[in-house]
């Protein structure tokens, strides 16, 4: 043995420190499924861009596509049902989630201030239905290219026919 022994936990709130301690902020398993698709789909991108505000889990930089893979309970999802059932802290969870919510709203608003479209999935949704989600992501970014397009000026595109 190293001489470290492995500290267990003997309180509740020691137990609940423990594992609020374990749970990932990056590369979790819906963040991995979705990024394996994307680039499987020939989607290329940047993880955890902390350039952005709100850090996007996927960021597609050429076309300006922010993605967040969000966990249901931590990010809110059905929050004024699941609100009231909270029986643990109820305060300090309470407080959490909201913030949590608040921060993700204020992101969403930097971002498309920015020019960036953003996505948000549920982690529910992404592991049920990953084939939709990739397709939302493909749709936006035809829908960019469209945009694009656009944007050019007629006699340009006269010119490259």
């Amino acid at each position: 043995m190293t001489g470290l022994a492995k500290k267990t936990p003997r309180t509740a709130e020691e137990q609940r420190s423990y594992n609020m301690s374990r749970v990932k902020q990056k590369d979790t398993d819906i963040e991995l499924t979705l990024r394996k698709r994307l680039w499987r789909e020939g989607i290329r991108y940047r993880k955890n861009y902390r350039k952005l505000p709100g850090s996007p889990d996927i960021a597609i930089t050429k076309y300006q596509i922010a993605i967040f893979c969000d966990g249901e309970f931590w990010h809110g999802k059905g929050w004024e049902i699941k609100r009231p059932k909270i029986q643990s802290n109820p305060e300090y969870w309470t407080a959490k989630i909201e913030r949590n919510m608040r921060r993700d709203s204020e992101a969403d608003r930097k971002l498309q201030r920015m020019g960036w479209c953003v996505l948000r999935f549920w982690g529910a949704d992404i592991e049920k239905n990953i084939d939709a989600c990739v397709e939302e992501v493909k749709d936006v970014i035809f829908q960019v290219q469209i945009d694009a397009n656009d944007t050019v000026p007629e006699y340009r595109r006269e010119e490259e026919v």
